[in-house]
């Protein structure tokens, strides 16, 4: 029954904030800032499926371009790692996005970039033409290197494609970390804590085409050891309140 009432409430309040965004963008379309705002407004959601959100990113930091990688575990995504996207971000996702119902209009007006993943050849060309325009725009990029949802069954093996990406634009890597959202559910009043966490920057310079599997594995132990690290604190939290 809950999980009724809350699609029923719920859904056309996903739709409004979509449709906002769509005309905020429209406003000015593909802005360097657009995903930033758009992530914001839907984070700010999480509270309506029970979830107590805690964010943890640094303040007060000169900008400066970055590859963000995220874990990637189901749709809760969309109300809780969202809320750790920074200023002149945009996130690579797969191109059929751009034709979800509201979301996808919304995703692409918001300049984020669309790939073909169906096709390689043109998928490793989107690797450079993403490094090229991270450099001409001083733009960072937000990725899933996962590759697909982890269903919160820990942290999957991680594709390449971001730390190609970051070496060649000359970039730190920085991770972000979701707290497992495994047990969540529509049906349930309330579904906890949840905690995003900014890692600290991982440089580059040291690496190259022939270490990216290196950086990647790397990148992986650092997540998998802050997932766990993360996964006992909201257990703490929530069973002490």
């Amino acid at each position: 029954m809950i999980a009724l009432l809350r699609v029923i409430f719920l859904l056309p309040v996903f739709v409004f904030v979509c449709i906002a965004g769509c005309l905020f963008c429209l406003i000015r379309p593909f802005h360097r800032n657009n995903t930033f705002v758009c992530a914001g407004m839907l984070s700010k959601l999480a509270p309506l499926v029970g979830i107590k959100l805690i964010i943890r990113v640094p303040q007060g930091q000169e900008y400066t371009p970055q590859v963000f990688i995220g874990n990637h575990q189901n749709t809760f995504d969309l109300l809780t790692i969202s809320g750790a996207v920074l200023e002149g971000t945009v996130s690579v996702g797969k191109k059929s996005i751009k034709w979800i119902p509201f979301f996808g209009q919304l995703y692409w007006l918001a300049g984020n970039i669309l790939i073909d993943r169906k096709n390689k050849t043109r998928a490793a060309g989107t690797i450079n033409q993403t490094a090229d325009r991270m450099i001409k725009d001083k733009l960072s990029i937000w990725m899933f290197p996962e590759g697909t949802r982890s269903r919160g069954n820990g942290l999957l093996p991680f594709k390449t494609g971001a730390f190609h990406t970051a070496i060649m634009a000359q970039v730190p890597v920085v991770p972000v970390v979701l707290s497992s959202t495994k047990e969540f559910k529509l049906n349930r009043w309330n579904n906890g804590y949840a905690i995003v966490e900014m890692m600290e920057p991982i440089a580059t310079a040291d690496y190259d085409k022939k270490k990216v599997r290196e950086l990647a594995k790397h990148c992986h132990s650092l997540m998998n050891d802050k997932l766990s690290e993360l996964d006992q604190e909201v257990k703490t939290l929530n069973t002490s309140n």
